[in-house]
């Protein structure tokens, strides 16, 4: 009887077709940020949202400046997080502190590119591309060297799978790029 219970077949023996979800990308359009309250600027596209009212682990953020671009088509956020420095010490601090938040992620990246960004308008910094199943596979940091200092990084709000992340990162790197072109301090 055993024998003839585990020959049953109870699967189907025609193999199920592959299947990929559609996913519609919007037009690329941009539009400005340019809160009165905070010291920068920047474009970010038409198809997100930008939401400052946010709360960091059920707290108030250290500064008002910190902000969420969310993608919400995407199911992806863009976390800002800003700091006013007063001197070069704790200029050095955050850089450290970003440079350690980056390669946490080293556990599950496959590799960590530094790509750096100087731009004439007193903007500088280091872009992060992070390879494989790493959280975030987009961060960077803008900095005056003196005053200003914005971090970012780029979550989706699932099980970071690259395979299956990789056409919607590639979309969404574009406006992050953008956004490090058009950034810029006001003050």
């Amino acid at each position: 009887m055993i024998i003839c219970i585990s020959c049953m077949n109870t699967y189907s023996p025609i193999p199920k077709k592959k299947a990929f979800h559609k996913i519609y990308y919007p037009e690329k359009a941009y539009q400005k940020f340019d809160k009165v309250d905070c010291p920068y600027r920047f474009e970010y596209p038409t198809y997100a949202a930008v939401n400052t009212d946010i709360l960091f682990f059920n707290d108030e953020p250290s500064d008002p400046c910190w902000a969420n671009i969310e993608f919400t088509d995407f199911n992806a956020k863009l976390h800002l997080s800003y700091k006013s420095l007063n001197n070069k010490e704790e200029v050095e601090d955050v850089l450290n502190d970003t440079r350690a938040l980056t390669w946490k992620h080293t556990v599950k990246a496959q590799f960590i590119d530094e790509h750096p960004i100087d731009k004439a308008e007193n903007v500088q910094g280091i872009y992060y591309a992070v390879g494989g199943n790493a959280a975030s596979a987009v961060q960077f940091y803008l900095t005056d060297s003196n005053e200003h200092f914005l971090r970012a990084s780029l979550y989706f709000n699932c099980r970071p799978n690259r395979d299956s992340l990789e056409e919607v990162l590639q979309f969404i790197e574009v406006d992050v790029l953008h956004f490090i072109e058009s950034f810029e301090w006001t003050n």
